[in-house]
């Protein structure tokens, strides 16, 4: 079971002495625990493990004539995998044979497929994508396609999507039994409220590096069950 956060912050306060709310606010620590728990999910989605993978097959799809994708979620910081949503043979209006493969907006087979009219997504062939502008929390990204299509089909948008703060009441986000690195972090950068030099206490800081680390590295793999087959090193190269 997740832990609560008004739960992480009354530990943290049993360091800082303070059981009472005065120096510090409940909402200052939550704050900081914010902080930190965006810090955590950064290291997590690096280990390229799936952890916070989020699978969208209603919102995203291709407009006809367009050369971007339509309803690409606000929360999307890494796009996973773009395919149709039906994957079979006979799917109304789209082919399962429609390939989306990420390539560089300058790369030439992204120039080409500007260069191809409007094909009918009936017909099964690669399409180039490329995400653009910044992203989370400024923006939705922009996934630019190429060529366009004379029709219009949703797609299976799968994507690693960024974590909103949590508030008070809610629950610690970052998995791997985090709730001692995280109520580090808080102490630590708690404190830098109290030094002179407003830095954060290196001591717990380090705290934090260490339980971070160890978490990581007990987090990957997440699937240890050996393949019965063993892929050639060019096996699904394009």
């Amino acid at each position: 079971m997740a832990t609560d956060i008004s739960s992480l912050v009354r530990q943290a306060r049993i360091t800082l002495k303070e059981l009472v709310p005065s120096f510090w606010t409940d909402q200052e620590l939550v704050d900081i625990a914010n902080k930190g728990f965006k810090d955590f999910w950064g290291a997590i989605i690096d280990l390229n493990q799936e952890h916070y993978l989020k699978i969208n097959t209603t919102d995203v799809s291709v407009a006809a004539n367009s050369d971007r994708l339509s309803g690409v979620p606000m929360d999307c910081f890494r796009v996973h995998l773009i395919e149709p949503t039906s994957t079979v043979s006979g799917a109304i209006n789209q082919s399962p044979y429609s390939l989306f493969r990420p390539r560089d907006y300058n790369s030439d087979d992204f120039i080409n497929a500007r260069m191809i009219p409007s094909f009918s997504p009936t017909n099964g062939r690669w399409i180039c994508y490329c995400l653009i502008n910044e992203g989370p929390p400024i923006n939705a990204p922009v996934v630019m396609i190429g060529p366009t299509m004379s029709g219009a089909f949703p797609v299976r948008f799968v994507y690693v999507p960024t974590i909103p703060n949590v508030a008070l009441n809610g629950t610690n986000p970052i998995p791997g039994e985090s709730d001692q690195a995280i109520i580090a972090w808080i102490i630590a950068y708690a404190r830098a409220k109290e030094r002179e030099d407003r830095s954060p206490d290196p001591n717990w800081l380090a705290v934090y590096g260490t339980e971070k680390q160890n978490i990581l590295v007990r987090m990957a793999p997440r699937q240890t069950q050996e393949p019965e087959v063993v892929e050639g090193i060019f096996d699904g190269w394009n």
